[in-house]
């Protein structure tokens, strides 16, 4: 997608414990009334919609400045009305306003100015071989988690859908995504996961105990 053909306003889809990053692709199941018209729009029109992390959990939730615009590649209807489709991160996005419709969803008037980079391939000056060393505590909590991580399947991905995956899969906290998110650049965000994972023991993925 080039950036001239970027809309300005963008229905927004706050769902929590959901974050989409650039250039990976999530299924979504949609069966709320509200977010099956946004679908059914979208679908008429650029099948462009914006994921958001809301704040809290009011009615009309606060969202966080930066969401990530997703197109969605799949769609399908099941025989109870409902939606599933592909999305696939495109670019971030930061909102300005909240647009007032008579729509059942939200809209926001959007910038994208300091996330073009998401746009291009990225040539990064990062070696795979580094970004596995880096990642091998993150296996290994992946792994006491149950994910098994197809290392060699990875490696035949570029370097920004791998650490995007990586970040968007992870077991971290959804603050500490929103992070991830928010970060510039991949060699921001590949130190930004370093530093997490030192935050972390790993007794505290293993003694998860579920009240």
């Amino acid at each position: 997608m080039k950036k001239e053909n970027l809309p300005k306003i963008l229905p927004v889809f706050p769902l929590s414990n959901f974050i989409i990053f650039p250039k990976t692709t999530v299924p979504l199941n949609i069966f709320e009334p509200r977010y099956i018209d946004m679908i059914n729009d979208s679908m008429g029109s650029d099948k462009l919609i914006g994921m958001v992390q809301p704040k809290n959990n009011n009615d009309i939730p606060n969202l966080y400045d930066i969401g990530c615009m997703g197109k969605i590649t799949s769609f399908n209807e099941n025989e109870n009305g409902q939606f599933l489709i592909e999305l696939k991160g495109i670019i971030r996005f930061e909102i300005l306003n909240e647009i007032k419709s008579n729509k059942k969803y939200r809209e926001c008037k959007i910038n994208f100015e300091n996330f073009y980079d998401d746009l291009n391939i990225q040539n990064e000056n990062l070696k795979f071989s580094d970004l596995k060393l880096i990642f091998k505590d993150l296996k290994s909590l992946f792994e006491k988690r149950g994910f098994i991580i197809n290392w060699k399947g990875l490696e035949k991905q570029s370097l920004d859908e791998t650490i995007n995956a990586l970040a968007m899969a992870s077991p971290f906290t959804l603050e500490e995504k929103q992070i991830l998110l928010e970060t510039k650049n991949l060699e921001l965000r590949k130190t930004k996961i370093s530093e997490i994972l030192t935050t972390y023991s790993f007794d505290n993925f293993n003694n998860t105990t579920i009240q």
